[in-house]
């Protein structure tokens, strides 16, 4: 049962999306930190989820934006004194393998819109992953990658651009590279981030927003069955290995 989830959010543009959505419908209270607003992150205690939301900040960026210091040392103490479900998206899959001892570095190039993740060999047989088709479209919004894995995780996807795209550590952490929580609102939304746009337009030419809403919006069902797969497969304790 999860009763009261609490959200790192770095953004007001980077809100829960869908899995806010699919933690009300359980009948969970999510309490928001706003980081980037100044909120104080509180005793992780009372809490049986841990949600980090995207940035357009970096895991380094840490004098520009000093909150990132406390929030990696909650996300370490919960990763590994708390034996309860976390999910990271984008920055949140980065700051966990960061705060978990792996590296995190500007990748080779931005991976902007959308493109195609593969589940890894292990990502095909892994509870995690389970009920996920091979071949996976997802929407990218990143320039930063993790460059080594922390010890004990797992990849469980990949992309021809990034090479951890989902990573588990043990059976109760969860991140995405991509961004699993999308919504239409949320796509609507990054139109008006002017870092998130000079991104788009700098990996796909001028004027690539309109292109890429029109690409995304058709494939928001599926891109919603994936994200409660998985979802529900972190929240129903499904992440031990099946056999192969």
């Amino acid at each position: 049962m999860i009763s009261r989830a609490l959200v790192f959010q770095h953004m007001d543009d980077e809100p829960p999306g869908l899995f806010g959505d699919f933690l009300r419908a359980r009948g969970t209270e999510l309490d928001i930190v706003m980081l980037h607003r100044g909120e104080e992150i509180p005793s992780l205690a009372p809490y049986d989820f841990l949600l980090v939301m995207g940035g357009a900040m970096d895991v380094w960026e840490t004098q520009a934006h000093p909150w990132l210091v406390d929030e990696k040392r909650a996300i370490r103490e919960w990763a590994i004194n708390r034996n309860r479900p976390f999910l990271g998206i984008c920055l949140g899959l980065q700051l966990l393998a960061e705060a978990l001892g792996g590296k995190i570095g500007v990748a080779s190039k931005p991976e902007v819109g959308i493109g195609e993740v593969k589940l890894s060999g292990l990502g095909r047989r892994h509870g995690m992953t389970n009920g996920l088709k091979p071949t996976l479209k997802v929407m990218q919004w990143h320039h930063a990658e993790v460059q080594e894995v922390p010890e004990g995780a797992e990849v469980l996807a990949t992309s021809p651009v990034t090479k951890v795209q989902i990573m588990s550590v043990a059976d109760t952490l969860l991140a995405t590279q991509f961004h699993a929580e999308l919504t239409p609102a949320l796509i609507e939304r990054w139109a008006h981030i002017p870092q998130y746009i000079d991104w788009l337009n700098e990996a796909l030419g001028p004027d690539a927003y309109p292109r890429v809403r029109a690409k995304a919006l058709p494939l928001l069902p599926q891109l919603e069955r994936m994200s409660r797969t998985l979802f529900n497969n972190l929240i129903e304790g499904k992440a031990l290995r099946q056999a192969a």
